[in-house]
């Protein structure tokens, strides 16, 4: 069964290339002979994506062992196939240590030529790269045995990604299986790594790890928060963010940077006045030692699209000394490896690293909670690409939080001030994703067997079919409610009241996916019937709506079957697509069967299943190679600078569609979603119908604060070719359209009508 998630926009950006976390014990993680199989690919795997006239399969048939083996096949259309190939990668989840690195697997081939099939291994950034040009596998060949071997020092204190795979250049056809690594002779699979050490890609240990003064609790009572406190306060959290990612030693890992904090809060508390403040200031700074001189240093780029704000010191009441400090701190700043943040592989999202979640404290106490501001405050100051288009200038939040966060007087108060403050962002990835387990009991784990959407500003059920597909053990009575009704009242309260008390508690890019996760949550609830007044037939009403736990509906209700097809023939010769079920394996199916319609639409309306869509059926629609999106990237030698990095394109393949694409997008359309849709988009006939999306595009990237609390942001922007802006706005309709209460009361899909409509034109 695929899983359909409930609230299931909530879980968006699932391509995550790997996981610093992963403990490697067996072959269940690596997956090196293929036998687990997610998405069509070998769970854990992924394609390189840089050509979409190859095609990657899994195959039952042609196997050395197991049960599968995976395929790369040219499927043509390329005047110049050697410039081109496909390949799949895995990116091993942690560093090693060792001499030499050796990867062996079995490669069959079918006529390969304009070049070969191999084997590849990559060790960044550009410490070693081997993929068997010289050697490659060519013509037909049965199943042999090849591997390649890197000697060199792993040098983990220096390697930020070991990628590894096997590809296909150039024509033909080849397959792949049972592959094995092993470091210095020994199988990957046996070695065991102590939890300490080589975690992460540059850095073995360090001193910070060992540093265990504060394991149970910063022990720091805060006095009354004045005005004065406040503002000084404010001052150490945009110093201590400035030290954790410029100064060498810091971002080196030679300190705990967590409990250095409470360190100086102790001191810093008791300071009176200013002049007091900035000698506890300066004998800080000069306690990590002199700062040496970088000769790399780098000015910000002038094309850099967002830039390092540093102002804050310069029009602050520091005296002159300690402002000198921090210039030179800037000035001279650390480059290459951080102990706290890393630029992954490949898509150049940050990773924050060594940032202990502390998830034993239930509670954080005053310092782990002012810790928690301050983190996630400067994660995002110095690393998020969007910093610019929150609501509120960035540079005022924390100052604005002290005194939600201190003030928090139990874990249900600070996971509330905590999702706020994520809410800040205005990104609709930046949700809680993890610790929220109090607001989780407060807003309740049983909801009624009805779906409901705002529609016209009113609260409209879209559906009241969830109770006939729970099963009558369950004993839930008939909800009343019809399809088009309009809720007023939930437990006597008006619908736009509850509304106002919950919006600051449901982050979002824009209204339009913040009312789409409001209305998620209108009918839930702790109690086993929710009262209800509602308008039906222009009749007002009220019932009592029996509730159900959410685990009934996420077996018996939110689930699709593996069966349920992704695309179908419409009336007069119109193809349908829905990108929610769609499987590798339909999108040739798709291009055979729809290739001599009149029109193709395709339904966004949806989380995309699958990421290789955008190239793979997007080449469809295109005549010549063709940008769809640009993304800009963080400079951890320059944190706080983003500059347009790459580009994102869908290429021509040897099928092309003439006729008119329509693509349909609404609040539901996200991330991977709406890069989809710009991809559709690149193409020579498409039109967009629907309404705003929601606005969060770009790889995320993990935040985590303590009491074991996690969010994401947008770890990388994303524009469109020409510069424009994607995040917030979203995906903007050629054609505007939204659904109507009337429509839904007669049952009618009117955004999928306008599409039907725009192609019959033609």
């Amino acid at each position: 069964m695929k899983i359909k998630l409930f609230l299931s926009i909530f879980i968006l950006s699932l391509l995550v290339i790997y996981s610093c976390n992963q403990t490697i014990t067996n072959n269940s993680i690596l997956n090196l002979d293929f036998e687990k199989i997610e998405n069509g690919m070998p769970k854990g795997w992924y394609r390189m994506y840089f050509q979409p006239n190859y095609t990657i399969s899994i195959d039952s048939t042609d196997v050395k062992s197991g049960s599968y083996s995976v395929a790369i096949e040219y499927a043509g259309g390329i005047s110049n196939s050697q410039n081109y190939f496909q390949a799949i990668q895995l990116i091993l989840p942690k560093n090693y240590e060792g001499e030499k690195i050796t990867l062996s697997g079995y490669i069959k081939t079918e006529n390969v030529t304009d070049g070969y099939a191999g084997l590849w291994v990559r060790i960044d950034p550009q410490i070693a790269f081997d993929n068997m040009r010289q050697r490659g596998v060519t013509g037909t060949t049965d199943w042999k045995k090849y591997e390649i071997t890197l000697e060199m020092d792993l040098d983990p204190e220096n390697t930020q990604g070991i990628l590894l795979g096997a590809g296909l250049w150039g024509k033909g056809k080849m397959w792949v299986d049972n592959l094995q690594i092993s470091i210095d002779g020994e199988n990957i699979e046996d070695i065991e790594l102590p939890d300490s050490e080589l975690l992460y890609f540059g850095y073995k240990s360090s001193p910070a790890k060992k540093d265990n003064t504060f394991d149970n609790g910063s022990k720091i009572e805060f006095p009354e928060l004045t005005v004065q406190k406040i503002n000084d306060l404010e001052l150490l959290g945009k110093i201590w963010g400035l030290l954790k990612y410029h100064h060498p030693a810091i971002a080196d890992g030679k300190y705990n940077w967590d409990y250095e904090l409470f360190r100086i809060l102790r001191v810093y508390l008791r300071a009176d006045n200013n002049h007091q403040r900035d000698r506890v200031l300066r004998k800080w700074i000069n306690r990590y030692g002199r700062v040496p001189e970088c000769i790399t240093y780098q000015a910000t780029s002038d094309a850099a699209i967002l830039k390092p704000d540093l102002s804050w010191i310069y029009e602050s009441d520091l005296d002159q000394e300690v402002k000198n400090l921090l210039h030179n701190v800037y000035q001279n700043r650390h480059q290459g490896n951080q102990y706290y943040v890393r630029m992954d592989y490949p898509y150049q999202r940050p990773l924050f690293i060594n940032e202990n979640p502390y998830s034993e404290m239930d509670y954080p106490d005053d310092g782990f909670r002012l810790l928690a501001l301050f983190r996630l405050w400067n994660m995002t100051n110095y690393f998020f690409p969007y910093k610019d288009l929150t609501d509120k200038d960035w540079s005022t939040v924390l100052k604005e939080y002290i005194p939600y966060f201190m003030d928090a007087k139990n874990r249900l108060d600070y996971e509330l001030a905590s999702v706020r403050l994520i809410g800040e962002l205005s990104d609709s990835h930046a949700i809680l994703l993890e610790g929220g387990r109090e607001i989780s009991l407060l807003r309740g784990d049983r909801y009624a067997p009805v779906s409901v959407r705002f529609i016209e500003n009113k609260l409209v059920v879209t559906d009241n079919t969830i109770k006939s597909k729970i099963p009558n053990e369950h004993r839930i009575n008939d909800p009343g409610l019809q399809i088009g009704d309009i809720i007023t009242h939930i437990e006597g309260k008006p619908i736009e009241a509850i509304v106002d008390s919950v919006r600051n508690y449901y982050p979002a890019s824009n209204e339009a996916a913040r009312m789409r996760d409001i209305a998620g949550d209108m009918l839930r609830s702790n109690n086993n019937a929710i009262l209800v007044n509602y308008i039906s037939s222009g009749e007002m009403k009220q019932e009592k709506i029996s509730t159900v736990h959410f685990e009934v509906l996420h077996q018996h209700v939110y689930s699709i079957p593996d069966t349920v097809k992704s695309y179908k023939l419409l009336d007069k010769g119109i193809g349908y697509i829905n990108l929610e079920t769609i499987r590798a394996e339909d999108m040739d199916a798709i291009k055979k069967e729809f290739i001599n319609t009149k029109g193709i639409i395709i339904d966004i309306r949806n989380y995309s299943a699958l990421y290789e869509v955008a190239s793979n059926l997007g080449s469809f629609f295109v005549s010549k190679d063709t940008v769809f999106e640009r993304y800009s990237v963080g400079n951890p030698d320059n944190p706080g600078e983003f500059n347009l990095r790459g580009k994102f394109e869908v290429f021509k393949s040897k099928e092309y569609y003439p006729g008119k694409l329509v693509v349909i997008v609404n609040e539901k359309s996200q991330s991977r979603s709406e890069s989809t849709a710009m991809a559709f988009r690149a193409g020579d006939n498409t039109t967009i119908v629907g309404s705003q999306t929601a606005g969060a595009d770009g790889h995320t990237s993990d935040m985590i604060l303590p009491g074991g609390l996690k969010t994401w942001n947008s770890g990388i922007g994303v524009c469109y070719p020409d510069g424009t802006q994607t995040q917030r706005i979203g995906i903007v309709p050629d054609s505007w359209i939204e659904p109507t209460i009337n429509g839904i009361k007669q049952g009618r899909d009117e955004v999928l009508e306008k599409a039907i409509e725009i192609i019959r034109k033609l």
